[in-house]
């Protein structure tokens, strides 16, 4: 009977830990990682499962915030950008603006850059 009663509660806390988890997603559908962009008009394509606690999201680019976005399904369009590597970020916050974990980066190059050539 034990036993029985233990398995009960280990269901019971299960279900509550699947109600109250923080899943969710970050995905850029473009630009693809590696990819080799122009030096304007760079569409970052994003898809967001917010999870219980998300409500905005914020894009960066090289780490710094550029734009704050209400929907949770679309796109972000960077106007400039210099030649060589950069990384724009989704980033999941909550009501309090605060970060709930969620984030999703891509590295592309952006320009004519030629290779290295070592």
């Amino acid at each position: 009977m034990k036993l029985l009663k233990l398995a009960a509660v280990i269901l019971a806390l299960g279900l509550c830990e699947a109600a109250y988890s923080e899943d969710g997603s970050v995905t850029i559908t473009a630009p693809a990682e590696g990819a080799k962009v122009a030096l304007s008009a760079v569409k970052v394509v994003y898809d967001v499962a917010p999870g219980p606690k998300g409500d905005h999201v914020y894009v960066y680019v090289d780490g710094e915030q550029v734009a704050q976005l209400r929907q949770f399904k679309g796109s972000y369009t960077i106007d400039k950008l210099v030649a060589g590597k950069h990384t724009p970020c989704i980033r999941v916050f909550d009501k309090a603006n605060t970060p709930v974990g969620l984030e999703k980066c891509v590295t592309f190059t952006a320009g004519d850059v030629p290779p290295m050539g070592y």
